[in-house]
């Protein structure tokens, strides 16, 4: 079960660091504009008073210039890569309010994504998160997204500059997941009763609500694991397709944009967030929250 455990938590990482960390739970009585700056959250659990899982929700955080001034703004939009439809609907409405939206997507260059179909799934990340999707009878990012809008822009690596970004790393899928057991065994010590939780959500009887349940406990774990997932330099999986994106923002800063929205999975926004305050002079203002999954 160990084996298990390992893999569920890195389904759980690349569920929002490819498409995809994530923020310790917070309970649903405590505001966010009760923590610090440096502790910025992009994924908050909201708990029953049973104490179950009853939301999974993603932060958008709200960055204005450190100097006062009000332009130009830059929105950290936090995504999880498989979701309820509702999560993305709202997603697509309050896209419309921005100049640009730099999104995700390991794609070539050019790459058009049809409203409504996915490109196929080629690789193992794809695989993971669809038979994600199917097992927990949620809907898939890019098929609910609409990403054929003008001001959506494409901010992100393409396969073959992934795979060299990663040969030069010495990263590959296995290092990816080789580490994470480590960490997830690490983990071990820490926390109990995952193995069994799990056993039991197979064989319940709403058994998609009930893995959901499981996957969003694993998350309040996860952001040592996505620090795993790097070397001293960083992964390429995060830290390298950020740089990408930023390259982008800046572009895009320059041209004269001055309402830019960043949606990436929420596995990036920490590093983000970091480059934003030292490379672009940019301070976190608000946070907003958005149910990406209804667990109730």
């Amino acid at each position: 079960m160990a084996f298990a455990r390992s893999v569920a938590w890195l389904v759980a990482a690349l569920s929002f660091s490819v498409a995809g960390g994530a923020a310790t739970a917070a309970e649903p009585a405590r505001p966010a504009a009760e923590k610090s700056q440096d502790e910025t959250s992009y994924l908050r659990l909201v708990r029953d008073k049973a104490d179950r899982p009853v939301e999974l929700d993603t932060a958008v955080v709200h960055f204005t210039p450190a100097n006062g001034r009000s332009t130009p703004t830059v929105d950290l939009v936090a995504a999880v890569h498989v979701g309820d439809g509702k999560y993305y609907d709202q997603l697509n409405q309050r896209f419309r309010h921005y100049d640009v939206v730099l999104y995700e997507l390991v794609a070539a260059a050019g790459t058009k994504v049809p409203e409504g179909k996915a490109i196929p799934a080629n690789n193992p990340i794809a695989f993971v998160q669809k038979t994600l999707r199917d097992v927990l009878e949620l809907q898939f990012q890019l098929e609910r997204v609409q990403y054929n809008r003008p001001n959506m822009v494409h901010a992100d690596m393409s396969p073959t500059q992934l795979a060299e970004a990663m040969r030069e790393r010495g990263e590959s899928v296995w290092t990816i997941l080789m580490r994470t057991m480590v960490q997830s065994m690490a983990q071990q010590n820490t926390t109990s009763g995952g193995e069994v939780q799990l056993l039991m959500a197979l064989f319940d009887r709403n058994r998609a609500l009930a893995l959901k349940r499981v996957m969003a406990e694993q998350f309040q774990g996860m952001e040592g694991t996505l620090a795993a997932l790097g070397g001293p330099k960083g992964s390429s999986l995060i830290e390298g397709r950020n740089e990408v994106a930023l390259r982008v923002l800046r572009e895009k800063l320059d041209a004269g944009q001055r309402k830019i929205a960043i949606f990436y999975g929420a596995g990036h926004m920490r590093d983000f967030e970091k480059r934003l305050r030292a490379d672009f002079g940019m301070t976190p203002s608000k946070t907003e929250w958005i149910t990406a999954w209804d667990m109730h």
